[in-house]
């Protein structure tokens, strides 16, 4: 992605540009306010407000939204960041689905599109994903230019040398050289690739069940499992962005050894915990006509002791999850997301007493806020982040 100009501090140009930034950042933070207002919480003189607000104007970036009046009774204009100086798309991309969204600089969803993902191959699916969003963009009535920065959310790891993505077994082809180029060639310029649980985490962060948790997990958990980790406000990737991919954790034993020194196999955790692990064990219990997870966690709901069994048993494997995590990263808090979050009623007190039998390190677990738009939500604020400023300056240094 296009990297944001980085004025030179000193010269008259630098100072001017670094005045705009300071008025255009409190305006989108705090919104509308009067010159007097914006010279006060800036520290700015008045003139220099003015001419700020003057040149944002001339850019697009910022307009007046109404008048005010003051104590003396004269009106005031007011000036708002011009939230249409720029759009974000978002995408999540799941096994089972396709979701984007077009957001102005407001952060106004403008343009929504959800389908059912029937792609199976790599190709395919990134056809579909180019359409979707193309779609999604003519009904906001805006065209491809008018997309300032495009995020997508994913299972896996992005891999910046194969420009591929690690890790994403439920999704074919992903793991293919080149799949990323192919992605930004569907989507267009400026794209950011993200992991889905890490976007998750940020969406239930800045507006979700994690606001103001400065160490939390968010763990989600449908077709498969991930977690996103966010430490004083910021995605922890590790070494090489794997971190979180708990899915992975050796979980239960498959087999014997049958031999001496012949280690036994063990399983992974997203086997024994992922949705399609609720509707077997129902299965084992005697629940045949359980086909989903969703059909599970009602009939629960409905009373019937089978399937409070299997959910009993998955209680149990999520508080296992729960536990490991705790004794790496001591969260303050667990945020459970993905499709097992709509069962947080059922699954919330048989994990923290599961946890208290055989953990001291117990942190609250608590149902994510989102929904089927936490990944949306994280994206298009990582990509706001991103476009404010790649905005301003290609409008200012044009202006």
């Amino acid at each position: 992605m296009a990297g944001v100009e980085i004025p030179t501090v000193g010269t008259p140009a630098g100072m001017r540009k670094i005045n705009q930034r300071a008025v255009l950042d409190l305006l989108r933070r705090g919104g509308p306010a009067t010159r007097p207002q914006v010279a006060k919480d800036t520290g700015l003189s008045k003139p220099t407000v003015s001419q700020a607000l003057l040149a944002l104007e001339a850019a697009g970036l910022a307009r007046p939204t109404g008048q005010t009046s003051t104590g003396t009774g004269r009106s005031a204009v007011l000036y708002e960041a011009d939230p249409t100086a720029g759009y974000v798309l978002g995408v999540d991309i799941g096994r089972e689905h396709l979701r984007v969204a077009v957001s102005d600089l407001g952060r106004t969803l403008v343009a929504r599109r959800d389908e059912r993902n029937t792609a199976r191959s790599g190709a395919a699916l990134v056809a579909a994903v180019g359409k979707i969003a193309a779609a999604a963009i003519a009904e906001a009535g805006l065209s491809a230019g008018d997309i300032v920065v495009r995020v997508v959310g994913s299972p896996g790891v992005a891999d910046p040398e194969k420009r591929c993505f690690r890790h994403a077994p439920n999704l074919p082809g992903w793991g293919r050289a080149g799949l990323i180029d192919d992605l930004e060639a569907a989507l267009g310029p400026d794209l950011m690739v993200e992991n889905d649980a890490n976007l998750t985490a940020v969406g239930e962060w800045e507006s979700g069940a994690a606001r103001g948790a400065s160490v939390f997990g968010c763990i989600t958990i449908g077709t498969g499992v991930g977690m996103g980790l966010m430490v004083d406000g910021r995605v922890f990737r590790g070494a090489t962005g794997a971190a979180g991919e708990i899915g992975y954790l050796p979980y239960g034993r498959t087999r014997a050894a049958d031999e001496p020194g012949t280690p036994p196999a063990r399983g992974h955790l997203e086997e024994a915990t992922a949705a399609q692990s609720v509707v077997q064990g129902a299965r084992e219990l005697g629940l045949g006509t359980a086909k989903s997870a969703r059909e599970v966690f009602r009939l629960a709901r409905e009373g019937d002791e089978l399937a409070r069994r299997a959910v009993e048993t998955e209680a149990d494997r999520l508080a296992y999850t729960v536990a490991s995590v705790a004794a790496v990263i001591d969260p303050e808090l667990i945020v459970l997301g993905g499709g097992m979050g709509t069962a947080a009623d059922l699954l919330l007190e048989p994990i923290d007493r599961a946890l208290r039998a055989f953990t001291p390190l117990v942190p609250k677990v608590v149902q994510g806020e989102l929904g089927e738009d936490a990944v949306l939500t994280g994206a298009i604020s990582v990509g706001l982040r991103a476009a404010e400023g790649m905005v301003f300056d290609r409008r200012v240094g044009a202006a």
